[in-house]
């Protein structure tokens, strides 16, 4: 890419979406973030530009050679405009309306590519939040919302919104180390040829470590207007089962990620055969029958514990020993592999090696393994073959890699040069690890067969359907990926910053609502209250009016908790949310002490600011006005170390108790959510509608990035039990 002639400066409290978006697009400037200014400045073709983000669009599309008088699309650089400003519901709605129809045959506003008109109204969209929430909320504008999803996860977009996560920061991690290593790009890497790889193998479910490598693989073909193969890794048959190839595909979708195409390491098993073969005829592998199997105690002058009983082979790979089959004949070579292909008692006994080293100081150089032995194929390629030999084959051009694989990028590099085929750019970064997690598929499927979770998709799990169904969000999910991006530095992640992101995502469209605890619920006389029921309308988000209204219930007797009954002083004046003040006058006990009732007096002209106490409550139900039953879940990490060796044995270190209930009052308006819908319940944290609990709706907690959220519930209140 060539350097990007001009310089955008923003702000934080005023952040350009449309524009930081365009500039990055059209590459006509870098986008720098400068906390002293309040209003954006353009420097471009020696000019500085101020004013409206309307007219530095118009200065980066004239520099981008664009003609931005022209009347194509000047409607919808009008109405992006004017939509932030607009303040009717109903105008509002029938502003995203007129987008909507006009995206019902089209893909974008101004034209069969994306515009400047294009950036200009996912801005105007991106930085409001009323059409933002009733964008997202009521998904009554599917066209507009299917052009707002594709172009926010464009790259252009994305580093936007990147730039601006990474200002907002607070505190020092990997983001800015971040910008800079994705503005080095990709090794070698040219416009419009880049082809990168996801490739999973089909033996579980997507996890977040895969996410990482999912995103960032898709960030550099978009960033360089290349391709992305999805390819399964099929070379292990004992553990692949079709049943997970469309579930990591589903959940790809669910992460805005589709491969331009769909691929199988077994598609190439014939190349792979013809290749093996032309290694053994040039002397670069031949057949082994040393044991790979059984470790044993074999003589061994290494130090105490450097490692455990090895199998013969592996002992003599890691003391240089040679095999005794190393220097078998090329003829001799090739009748053993002719018998592993047939399946033979014979073959079975074999396998085939590299022959590159017996005593390279990096280990996996020392004659690795290139087939196995397994039950048209009776052998099958092992990983390190045929990773190498597909991507070349496949035409990737760049390789991303985690950096657990560094120590076999020589083998990678050495499978391509011995077999004479098309070199690949190897790019590694960090493996993400979280701290109390686990994301070996091996230690997983022990969980879901021990019964400790109920499935791939637990709220407890770091899969890519646990973490959704726990609440979190594609837009903070990727966000956080792309802020760790390619970075070298092994870290063990806290929790804390994603979930923090994501609260950010959620708590402008989050709808408000009510819930208390059944258990211990006091009931409460408001003298000077209703004679009877009143029903009022109230927003559901108060700072957020696009996302509607809902029902709350007046009475002279209400219901709230017993830790808030207890915090009650004698005469002391406190607020009742959405209602106003009330002066405590009489309280009652039961023998154990719990608050069994309470009279206050209604003091509506009290002045709710100097109040301390701030209380949810729900009007005690009736035939006529019934509550919602609920039930209110949380959870406990899966462990109780912060990260588990490999000596470790992993039940020493299973947390007892990790899911929670409560059960719980609601507002009856919670009744017309769908599963999977965000909302917060006041004074408790923000939740997400898992489906039914015996009848009851479910609601999981979301973590909100806070320690207190995220440290063990061991030791909660007995009413909270494991389910």
């Amino acid at each position: 890419m060539t350097p990007a002639p001009g310089r955008l400066t923003v702000s934080l409290t005023a952040f350009p979406y449309a524009a930081a978006a365009f500039a990055l697009h059209s590459q006509t400037a870098t986008v720098v973030v400068d906390a002293s200014i309040s209003d954006p400045v353009l420097e471009i073709d020696n000019k500085t530009v101020t004013g409206s983000e309307h007219e530095l669009i118009h200065a980066l599309a004239k520099a981008y050679a664009i003609d931005a008088t022209s009347t194509k699309g000047q409607s919808f650089l009008t109405l992006a405009t004017t939509l932030p400003r607009i303040e009717a519901f109903q105008d509002l709605v029938a502003a995203l309306d007129t987008l909507d129809d006009h995206l019902a045959f089209r893909t974008f506003f101004a034209g069969p590519h994306v515009s400047y008109v294009d950036w200009a109204v996912w801005g105007a969209i991106k930085g409001s939040i009323k059409p933002l929430g009733l964008l997202k909320n009521n998904q009554r504008q599917r066209h507009l919302l299917r052009w707002f999803s594709h172009l926010e996860s464009l790259p252009s977009a994305q580093s936007a919104l990147l730039i601006l996560t990474n200002a907002k920061a607070d505190k020092a991690r990997s983001g800015s180390k971040t910008a800079s290593s994705f503005a080095l790009g990709l090794q070698g890497a040219i416009q419009g040829q880049v082809v990168t790889r996801f490739p999973p193998e089909p033996s579980g479910y997507l996890h977040i470590g895969h996410a990482k490598a999912a995103m960032l693989n898709q960030y550099f073909a978009k960033m360089y207007d290349g391709k992305l193969i999805i390819r399964f890794d099929d070379t292990n048959p004992t553990k692949e089962k079709a049943e997970f190839e469309e579930t990591i595909l589903e959940d790809l979708r669910l992460l805005g990620i589709e491969g331009d195409a769909v691929t199988h390491t077994s598609d190439h098993f014939d190349r792979l055969y013809s290749l093996a073969v032309q290694m053994i005829r040039d002397g670069k592998a031949y057949a082994d029958d040393t044991d790979n199997t059984n470790p044993a105690n074999l003589p061994c002058s290494c130090p105490s514990k450097q490692h455990g009983n090895l199998t013969r082979m592996a002992h003599e790979r890691w003391h240089g020993i040679p095999s005794q089959r190393r220097d078998a004949s090329i003829e001799e070579n090739l009748a053993r592999f002719e018998e592993m292909r047939l399946g033979t008692a014979e073959g079975l006994r074999w396998c085939i090696r590299a022959k590159i080293s017996l005593d390279d100081p990096n280990k996996a150089m020392r004659d690795p393994l290139s087939t196995g032995r397994i039950d048209k194929w009776k052998i099958y390629p092992t990983y390190d073959f045929a990773c190498p030999v597909v991507d070349s084959v496949e035409g990737v051009t760049h390789a991303l890699r985690t950096n657990e694989y560094r120590d076999r990028n020589a083998q990678y590099l050495w499978m391509i040069s011995a077999l004479g085929l098309r070199p690949v750019h190897i790019w590694d970064f960090s493996r993400l690890n979280f701290i109390y997690t686990l994301l070996s598929k091996r230690k997983l499927h022990w969980f879901v067969d021990q019964g400790l979770v109920r499935g791939w998709d637990d709220p407890r799990f770091p899969t890519v359907r646990g973490i959704r169904r726990r609440g979190m969000t594609v837009d903070a999910l990727r966000q956080f990926m792309l802020s760790q991006g390619p970075s070298q530095a092994v870290v063990s992640l806290e929790w804390d910053s994603i979930w923090a992101l994501n609260k950010k995502v959620i708590d402008p469209i989050a709808p408000r609502f009510w819930a208390i605890a059944t258990e211990g619920m006091v009931s409460i006389t408001l003298v000077g209250g209703p004679a009877a029921y009143e029903v009022k309308r109230h927003p559901k988000h108060k700072k957020n009016p696009a996302i509607g209204e809902k029902e709350v219930v007046y009475a002279s007797t209400v219901l709230i908790e017993q830790e808030d009954a207890k915090s009650f002083d004698i005469n002391e004046e406190v607020t009742f949310m959405n209602w106003g003040n009330a002066i405590v006058r009489s309280r009652e006990y039961s023998s154990s002490n719990v608050v069994t009732s309470l009279v206050l007096d209604l003091h509506l002209e009290g002045d709710f600011q100097k109040t301390k106490k701030k209380v949810t409550w729900l009007a005690t139900p009736t035939p006529a006005h019934p509550l919602t039953d609920i039930v209110l879940l949380d959870y406990d990490y899966l462990i109780t170390k912060k990260k588990l060796e490999e000596q470790d044995t992993l039940a020493d270190y299973i947390t007892p108790v990790t899911e929670f209930k409560r059960e719980a009052f609601a507002d009856a308006s919670v009744r017309g959510l769908k599963k999977g819908d965000i909302i917060q319940f006041e004074r408790k944290g923000y939740y997400i509608l898992d489906g039914e609990d015996s009848g009851r709706l479910a609601f999981v907690r979301i973590p909100d990035g806070k320690a207190a959220g995220l440290a063990s519930k061991a030791g909660v209140a007995a009413g909270e039990k494991l389910v």
